[in-house]
């Protein structure tokens, strides 16, 4: 409908017939702006336009990041659909998502590999190469990892160390050094994935081998580096190297670092030197919830109960939220002290009061709680009514508190729990054994021996180990093979004469239990 405009000055009479001369009509108005007499017409600004690639890949990086590889592999494929062509940083998101989801993903992650492929980026794009490997070496196929860093055209220092890496995680330790060998150039990030490798695969003495020819090399460790070394050490009980690393850490300049201080927490009291740990801890300036769980653990398996349970509660009022490790320090503790009330005020409160969910390891705890205290039955009746099946470690405390009390019925009904976890070990059909010779019942013990026979279960023998001036000697039960055999045997035919004219008289029938016939 056309809108006719009228002058102000017309009479009412005039308004009844047409206007001498009538305006033009004016154009409908949107009817989005309904109420509007006049539109002004404002400058249209040039807005830039965000490349289809990126806003796609945000989205798919978005997914990824909320551990959402689903919703991550269903953006890529709408993406394609879409007719928009990734790039490099789209396969390098994908891929990287694919390797924190081994068990998962590897299907998706090769048909990505497809992809990259096609877009020629395997031979000329280093970043899409080394993403690749990893996420094979990640999802255990450490042999196509191994092929692409063959195919890959550029390869540079992460490219090689990603490598090393994927082997010494799938156990491939020959291939890592024959390849670290190969490399034009090594860092520290080379070393530190042999060493750290090596601490994984728990095979400390040649982590700390290969820690001293880094020193010969000259190549300066980082923090990383000093933390896998510290491991060893703690799992080695070598003090000595570890006061040497303590030393080290305060040259480098590390002393701030507070991964490197729960480290040394950490070793000092697996050593048994908690006083040095609490050196550490309260040198700190900064601490953690890893800092106060170390030294709370610390305290309470080196039998320091009452320091630990204050430990436990100072953290409180320091502001920190107790977790599942911090619960297990103080249940250990409760344990080593025979606390059964106060063990179990702590089991409750962290099931009540925090939420926490009790682990294996708590449940371990509370068995090892009844088993010290001589109360077998609680503790088998946790086991009992465990959510999860007990492992051999669990079931192990038991069976080595029925050995202490001669609960020999007990220690027989463990066995078939323990015969379904591990038919093949040798300490628990030993330890049932000795349990056996103990009171007497050597038919018994002969039994365990031969049900050890007939299923082909060897005793495997017993190994010590000392560390002096940073070496490690280690000892084999019925082993002369050490320089200083002869000195040893001697020392101890000595020691054996004071025990015995200080009225100690040895056992002899634990060796006797499991002797073959």
């Amino acid at each position: 409908m056309n809108v006719t405009a009228y002058t102000n000055t017309a009479t009412p009479t005039q308004l009844s017939s047409p206007p001498k001369t009538p305006k033009p009509p004016l154009p409908t108005q949107p009817s989005s702006l309904p109420n509007h007499r006049h539109r002004v017409s404002l400058p249209q600004t040039n807005r830039p336009t965000i490349d289809p690639v990126v806003s796609w890949t945000s989205s798919i990086a978005r997914h990824c990041r909320n551990a959402q590889l689903p919703e991550a592999a269903a953006e890529f494929q709408r993406m394609r659909l879409a007719g928009v062509e990734p790039n490099h940083v789209t396969f390098i998101t994908l891929l990287s998502a694919c390797a924190d989801f081994p068990l998962e993903s590897v299907a998706f992650g090769s048909s990505i590999h497809a992809y990259v492929r096609k877009f020629g980026l395997l031979s000329n794009n280093v970043m899409v190469g080394t993403a690749l490997l990893d996420m094979y070496a990640k999802c255990r196929h450490v042999d196509l990892a191994r092929t692409v860093f063959d195919e890959m055209g550029v390869k540079n220092s992460v490219s090689w160390n990603t490598m090393i890496d994927g082997y010494m995680r799938n156990g491939k330790v020959e291939d890592a050094i024959r390849l670290f060998d190969e490399m034009p150039e090594r860092d520290a990030i080379s070393w530190t994935a042999l060493i750290g490798g090596f601490v994984k695969k728990d095979h400390f003495e040649q982590a700390l081998l290969w820690f001293q020819e880094m020193q010969l090399a000259r190549v300066k460790p980082d923090y990383v580096t000093i933390i896998a070394v510290l491991s060893a050490c703690a799992n080695l009980g070598t003090l000595g190297l570890g006061l040497w690393m303590n030393r080290f850490v305060l040259k480098q300049d590390f002393k701030d670092n507070i991964r490197i201080s729960n480290s040394l927490i950490d070793m000092y009291s697996r050593c048994g030197c908690i006083e040095f740990a609490r050196q550490i801890f309260e040198k700190m300036t900064k601490r953690t919830l890893v800092s106060w769980n170390s030294i709370i653990v610390g305290f309470a398996v080196n039998g320091h109960v009452e320091e630990a349970l204050e430990f436990f509660g100072l953290m409180q009022k320091e502001g920190f939220k107790p977790d599942g490790i911090s619960f297990t320090g103080a249940l250990t503790a409760c344990s080593h002290a025979g606390l059964v009330d106060e063990g179990l005020k702590f089991f409750d409160e962290m099931k009540r009061v925090h939420r926490i969910t009790p682990r294996i390891e708590h449940y371990g705890c509370m068995v090892d709680l009844y088993s010290r205290a001589g109360r077998l039955e609680d503790a088998l009746n946790v086991i009992e009514n465990m959510p999860m099946k007990p492992n051999e470690v669990v079931l192990g405390s038991l069976l080595a508190a029925c050995r202490t009390h001669g609960n020999v019925s007990l220690a027989e009904r463990l066995m078939n729990y323990l015969s379904e976890l591990d038919p093949s070990g040798d300490s628990n059909y030993v330890l049932l054994s000795n349990i056996y010779a103990a009171i007497g019942r050597w038919d018994g013990a002969s039994k365990i021996r031969r049900t050890m026979k007939a299923r082909g279960i060897q005793k495997k023998p017993g190994s010590s180990s000392i560390e002096i001036d940073c070496s490690i000697h280690e000892f084999v039960a019925g082993d002369n093979c050490h320089a200083e055999t002869d000195h040893i045997h001697a020392m101890l035919e000595l020691l054996s004469l004071e025990l015995k004219l200080c009225g100690y008289v040895p056992q002899t029938c634990e060796s006797e239990s499991y002797e073959d016939d």
